[in-house]
């Protein structure tokens, strides 16, 4: 078989007399066409992918709309359109300023809601605006404060309906979620300025030690985690503050990330805050939240992530007490225990409605949630 012989261009040097064989120039692909094609394939990379993350979520959607009785369909659009599905949910919560007025706990609540709203007005109206337009957003976020204060008592009342039970299951979600955001992000915050900011003997036995034992998972103590709430009487009817007690108790341990920030603020903002007379509180409060909001944010977004979405010690703490369940365990039991075939558009609905406030909530900061990722994983 003969070889392939390479192509060459023949040059004739008049000067010289000679005549000489030269390699042809590859001919140079455009840098700029290159690079349109590499984003047009990441580009049609990343819409396929949202659009198969997105497909459960539209069908979800769409089904909570279906008139039609039955389960799962054969057919993704509703060929009948109704919204009894989500009245449903909302059968017996009666939504109404009465009810703020009805009992001794209902006025403590609403006076509270009232202290908290003219608490943060106050706050607002305090500050020093540079301009008319930031006082008005000032106070346009105090009159939203409080309307959200009265929104959330009255939500607190229909919680005394009998027959609500997804307002119910809604509201437990929402009462552990919250406190968990805030229990956590304090707990994670301290612990991680202290190992951040600190040097102590065992701080090294201690982060070694913590990053062992987080590679074991949480299910492995959910045998002793319930005989001991159980002994505690935060079981069942105690589901709601028993479920706080666990997601907080070991929340320090997930300082990783929050440390990674804390190590990129140079310690001589602390040292200098320290010579004039500041105190380590001063220091952690007046100085370092304020660089760290980042960070303050993402830890309160995971801290209201995981029991807004817990299914699993959820179920296992409530254990058949239909008043302490979450939403995820409420809605679940609707189709496992009750009729599947009529509760499955219910069902749907529901989740979309739990759905909606993390959805909000995650769009609202995504940019601080970004930037206190990448900011926490600069340094170990």
């Amino acid at each position: 078989m003969a070889k392939q012989i390479p192509e060459v261009d023949i040059v004739v040097d008049e000067k010289a007399g000679v005549i000489r064989e030269v390699q042809p120039e590859k001919k140079l692909r455009s840098k700029k066409g290159h690079e349109r094609r590499v984003n047009a394939t990441i580009y049609t990379i990343l819409i396929l992918m949202s659009i198969i993350w997105l497909c459960p979520f539209v069908f979800l959607v769409l089904q909570s709309f279906r008139g039609e009785s039955g389960g799962q369909v054969a057919y993704v659009i509703p060929k009948q359109w109704t919204l009894d599905n989500y009245r449903f949910l909302f059968e017996g919560a009666a939504f109404s300023v009465q009810l703020l007025f009805k009992d001794t706990l209902a006025v403590v609540l609403t006076v509270v809601s009232n202290l908290i709203g003219i608490a943060g007005m106050v706050a607002f109206l305090r500050r020093k605006p540079k301009n008319p337009i930031e006082k008005s957003e000032g106070n346009l976020k105090a009159a939203l404060l409080v309307f959200a204060a009265l929104l959330l008592v009255n939500f607190i009342r229909c919680v005394d309906s009998s027959n609500c039970d997804f307002v119910r299951w809604f509201m437990n979600t929402l009462i552990i979620a919250l406190f968990c955001a805030v229990i956590q992000t304090f707990m994670v915050l301290c612990v991680s300025y202290a190992l951040s900011r600190m040097r102590f003997k065992g701080r090294k036995l201690i982060m070694n030690v913590v990053l062992v034992l987080g590679m074991f998972p949480g299910f492995l103590t959910m045998i002793v985690l319930y005989y001991l709430l159980k002994m505690l009487g935060l079981t069942q009817a105690g589901a709601v503050p028993g479920l706080i007690l666990v997601s907080c108790a070991s929340s320090g341990m997930g300082y990783y990330i929050s440390k990674g920030f804390f190590d990129t603020i140079p310690k001589s903002l602390d040292e200098s805050a320290r010579i004039d007379g500041a105190t380590r509180l001063q220091v952690f409060y007046s100085i370092i939240m304020p660089m760290a909001k980042p960070i303050v944010i993402y830890t309160i977004l995971m801290g209201f992530m995981g029991p807004w979405g817990d299914y699993v010690f959820a179920s296992y703490v409530a254990f058949g007490h239909k008043a302490s369940y979450n939403v995820a365990v409420g809605l679940y039991r609707w189709v496992n225990t009750n009729d599947y075939q009529g509760y499955f558009t219910r069902f749907c609905a529901g989740g979309v409605l739990v759905a909606i406030p993390i959805t909000l909530l995650f769009m609202a900061l995504q940019k601080y949630y970004v930037e206190g990722v990448t900011g926490g994983a600069v340094k170990g």
